[in-house]
């Protein structure tokens, strides 16, 4: 084991253990990697610097909902896309309105979709959603039959490349992106955050989305999501 002395030592091991991780690292495990403790401005530095070494290349560092990883920049995902065999798939507009507003309502339950949307939903549509890993089942409503509450994960943030449902685009663009035929909510730039603690998401109004569902998974697809490609998914 390397002795650690300095600032760059800890960020060479932290840049190391993000580039060969196959998920976003969360600050928790981060901690792991070091025997002393830092406290949160420490921390906070040293990722800040870390992502500032990395400024002026094709992959930037990014905080996400789950955690830290490394990720190609948008700008140079068309030349990345030439080397995959597969098409992203594309989603129907049911399906797409039907996120939307699990996203913006949450949680809410399937007649709550049918009442919004103004048409039957589909059980294939909520199993796609789920099966995609951007929603899940967060409990049931007390009422009548006890349906299913539904909304998104923390997956659903990590491939739209947000730390929290309150960095949401406006509606707008989610209703421009439904009309475009998209495979998800964010071909607009990802928002850029200052290297912060991730905010917990606002409560109280009806545009401000509330509880995210965490289901500890994720497959690093947001080359789909965000047109970024992670990193250290090669194992």
């Amino acid at each position: 084991m390397l002795p650690l002395y300095k600032p760059d030592d800890y960020k060479r091991v932290l840049e190391t253990a993000l580039l060969v991780a196959s998920e976003p690292l969360p600050l928790a495990e981060l901690k792991k990697l070091f025997d002393q403790e830092f406290d949160d401005d420490t921390w906070r530095s040293l990722l800040d610097d870390l992502r500032r070494d990395w400024t002026d290349r094709g992959v930037e560092l990014v905080q996400l909902s789950s955690g830290w990883r490394f990720q190609s920049r948008p700008e140079y995902q068309s030349y990345i896309d030439r080397l995959k065999n597969e098409r992203p798939p594309k989603y129907s507009r049911a399906v797409m309105e039907t996120l939307a507003i699990i996203a913006y309502r949450q949680p809410v339950t399937r007649g709550d979709i049918e009442e919004i949307r103004g048409v039957a939903v589909s059980p294939n549509i909520l199993k796609t959603l789920e099966g995609r890993g951007w929603i899940d089942a967060v409990g049931h409503r007390d009422a009548p039959g006890r349906p299913a509450l539904y909304a998104t994960t923390r997956r659903f943030l990590d491939d739209l490349g947000l730390r929290s449902l309150a960095e949401l685009p406006p509606l707008t663009e989610i209703e421009r992106v439904i009309d475009l035929g998209q495979t998800a909510l964010a071909e607009t730039p990802p928002v850029r955050p200052p290297v912060v603690d991730p905010a917990e998401p606002g409560a109280g109004t009806d545009n401000t989305p509330q509880p995210v569902a965490d289901d500890g998974q994720l497959d690093l697809v947001t080359a789909q999501a965000q047109g970024s490609e992670p990193l250290g998914s090669q194992g």
